[in-house]
């Protein structure tokens, strides 16, 4: 099996988030880590409102993305980790203007998340042809 890793543009080289990898191509599809509200030029968390975190979060995800050559409307699945399932319409107010036409299939579930983050988002893309 051929794997080509996929890093998020603005991660510095010494920034060390853990054992996986921001996005991992295989077989034409694209599979990306838990992302959360992380500034990859700075290296730090960035904690806000959930609306917040929210965008940072799939701005992550969309830059991750974009460096395989896919777009937001190439993402077939993905699930989201709250640590307040009583912000889901918050949230899913966000998250909804990240994605036209058919949206991708989608688990939303309440979570104890790292760092006192209030969002963590995984996702699955289909790469285009």
């Amino acid at each position: 099996m051929d794997k080509q890793k996929i890093a998020h543009p603005d991660r510095q080289a010494g920034f060390d988030t853990g054992a996986y990898s921001d996005g991992v191509l295989v077989n034409g599809f694209l599979f990306l880590s838990g992302q959360a509200a992380v500034d990859f030029k700075t290296s730090e968390f960035v904690l806000g409102t959930i609306e917040e975190e929210t965008t940072r979060t799939l701005d992550n995800l969309k830059a991750i993305i974009e460096a395989a050559g896919a777009t937001m409307n190439d993402v077939v699945k993905c699930t989201a980790h709250l640590a307040d399932i009583n912000d889901f319409d918050r949230y899913n107010k966000v998250y909804s203007t990240y994605f036209t036409g058919i949206k991708p299939a989608r688990t939303t579930v309440q979570s104890v998340l790292a760092e006192n983050l209030k969002v963590e988002i995984d996702c699955i893309v289909k790469m285009p042809a």
